[in-house]
């Protein structure tokens, strides 16, 4: 089975050593700034974040999390800190970019280990699995059109991926759109995607976010 990686957003040394002692059965790795953070899932994707919301250079890491959520939308988030309140954590537990489960500092290393269990085995993919089955149960009439879209999506990404892979030059968005049959704008935002999630490598394609710009010189 493939050892689960954990990104732990954490600055504070004597913290991130009580992380390798109580999650030593994991794949640690460590930014200590969510900037650095965001670097690091550009190169490696985890498979679950532990956040601490007051980080290295002033930064918050609660201020990074649309931007953690747009990146993996499927990787379920953690926050531990001990300098939120309730308000916050209501927060941040709610809305479409939210994390799923926060725990206080000093943190409690069964309820860590535990937790981080329950995250791994319920969350992500499994979860979104789980909504499309109760779209499904609830025989809402868009159900099976939502659920078609979305295989449709993932199997052109799919299929997309290897296609920009094998040419190992800039893809030419045109083209890939008229193969697939879709806007051209569908095809640059299944490449920002596939960048995000870490599945093609950000030079295939470098300047992905001045898509306007690109819309009208291509």
């Amino acid at each position: 089975m493939k050892e689960s990686i954990i990104l732990i957003v954490e600055d504070d040394d004597l913290q991130y050593e009580i992380y390798e002692e109580a999650l030593a059965d994991y794949h640690l790795t460590r930014a200590l700034t969510g900037s650095a953070a965001l670097a690091q899932i550009a190169r490696q994707r985890p498979d679950l974040l532990i956040l601490d919301h007051v980080l290295g250079e002033g930064e918050l890491g609660l201020d990074f999390l649309p931007e953690f959520k747009e990146l993996l939308p499927f990787v379920p988030i953690l926050i531990v800190s001990g300098a939120l309140e309730v308000h916050q954590q209501m927060k941040a537990l709610q809305g479409p970019r939210r994390a799923h489960y926060c725990l206080p500092k000093p943190v409690d290393i069964h309820e860590l280990r535990r937790t981080v269990e329950i995250a791994l085995a319920e969350c992500g993919e499994r979860e979104v699995a789980r909504q499309f089955s109760a779209l499904e149960r609830s025989h809402r009439v868009d159900a099976l059109e939502l659920f078609s879209r979305s295989t449709d999506r993932l199997a052109r990404q799919n299929r997309l991926r290897e296609l920009v892979a094998a040419a190992r030059r800039r893809p030419n968005i045109s083209a890939l759109a008229r193969r697939f049959g879709v806007a051209r704008r569908t095809i640059i935002r299944d490449l920002q995607e596939l960048i995000r999630r870490g599945q093609l490598p950000p030079e295939i394609y470098p300047d992905w976010e001045n898509t306007t710009e690109q819309e009208g010189t291509e």
